[in-house]
């Protein structure tokens, strides 16, 4: 199994939680690539309101290129890009030229987005959702396989795109879709390479069970055999020793423990056929980097399987 982890961008200039700054970002990314993950994933949203105040969040795409160009051998990408956000055919362009800057490790996720309190802040139309996702995916979709499009829709155009620079794996760059509901997963399995989802909460397999297995069917339906379409996961979350434990009462997932006990809590995703398990790592008052080299067994313990 391969294992990745998260990246996050959010936060206010004088916390909490600290914004990021470019040079910690770097820094965590460099030191997952050195603990030996094979994947880092950044958040795409625009700002989180709240009401003690708004969170900030740094743009992705800017992020997910400098991070690609800082490191060498591990992959990075979205987790996932939130299509509301950005014309399908330039998102298509985003995703191809990002690639060519890490050299093909880049990681093209998409979702139909689930940040619904800044798209009116921010002027994004977004819904409805599924049927402009529906569009935009076809879009994307003809973009990064044939290398062209010519749509007319209800939400989105696009006469005549040409996709000329392809980036490193032209036709080939994977396409990774997060989806939840049955109507959206019939989507993954007509566009996707790999379908990615999360689990944020106690108790989730059986939940998870239900998904797959919705998953197959959908697969089924459009003809796809199921074993062809990779699985990702993002657990919410993994919290390193020192961080305190989260009360008995709470649904909240927090996988901890020793080394072997953590490695042993992702590996079990495998059960369910996903390949790839990513995580929301808590540190805690430990250093990142710090606590992202205390991931370097667990890593290996889960590539190990």
């Amino acid at each position: 199994m391969k294992i990745g982890v998260y990246i996050r961008l959010l936060g206010r200039p004088d916390g909490p939680p600290l914004a990021p700054s470019w040079a910690s970002v770097r820094e965590q990314a460099l030191a997952a690539e050195a603990a030996g993950f094979d994947l880092v994933v950044l958040e795409d949203a625009l700002m989180y309101p709240g009401d003690d105040g708004n969170l900030g969040v740094w743009e992705s795409v800017s992020m997910v290129a400098a991070v690609a160009a800082a490191t060498s051998t591990i992959g990075v990408g979205h987790a996932v890009m939130n299509s509301p956000y950005r014309p399908p055919a330039l998102t298509a362009k985003i995703a191809a030229t990002l690639d060519e800057i890490a050299g093909g490790r880049y990681t093209f996720g998409l979702g139909l987005g689930n940040t619904p309190d800044d798209y009116p802040l921010f002027g994004i139309d977004a819904d409805p959702r599924y049927s402009r996702f529906a569009e935009a995916i076809e879009i994307i979709h003809g973009l990064l396989r044939e290398g062209r499009t010519d749509f007319h829709g209800t939400h989105y155009r696009a006469p005549g795109a040409e996709l000329i620079l392809h980036g490193p794996r032209p036709g080939a760059l994977p396409i990774v879709i997060a989806a939840g509901k049955p109507r959206a997963l019939r989507l993954v399995a007509r566009y996707a390479d790999e379908w990615n989802w999360w689990v944020a909460e106690r108790g989730s397999t059986a939940g998870l069970r239900d998904l797959v297995a919705e998953l197959e069917r959908a697969c089924e339906e459009v003809g796809r055999d199921p074993s062809t379409l990779r699985r990702s996961i993002d657990v919410f979350s993994v919290a390193v020793p020192g961080v305190p434990s989260i009360p008995d009462d709470s649904t909240e997932l927090q996988i901890s423990g020793s080394e072997e006990a953590v490695a042993d809590a992702l590996l079990a995703y495998g059960e369910l056929g996903f390949a790839e398990v990513r995580v929301n790592l808590r540190a805690g008052d430990r250093p990142r980097p710090e606590a992202l080299g205390w991931m370097a067994e667990v890593v290996r313990l889960v590539h190990d399987g």
